[in-house]
């Protein structure tokens, strides 16, 4: 099982990288923190100071259509924030 499973790209996630050295990753919903500092570390050759995480629950949506109504799900997910030390920085675009 893969601790990290992606990295979260947005503009708020790279103000935060560009500001306070912090960057997100969606990762595994079993994963506690000690893991996911462990595979920040490994994947990307950096130190982690600190890993804030927080679990994101499934939204269900109802839309009205002309064919009638059409109900959806998005999925839930566990998001991590993981602060590195000054000096360190990770690049997703070359990562990518």
């Amino acid at each position: 099982m893969s601790t990290i499973i992606k990295p979260i790209i947005t503009e708020k996630i790279t103000k935060d990288g560009e500001l306070f050295n912090r960057f997100g990753f969606v990762v595994a919903k079993k994963a506690n923190k000690v893991e996911i500092k462990k595979a920040v570390e490994k994947a990307y050759g950096v130190s982690v100071l600190d890993v804030n995480t927080m679990i994101y629950r499934a939204d269900r949506t109802t839309k009205f259509t002309k064919s009638g109504m059409i109900t959806g799900k998005t999925s839930a997910y566990k998001k991590a924030i993981v602060t590195l030390k000054e000096g360190d920085s990770i690049d997703f675009y070359n990562n990518i």
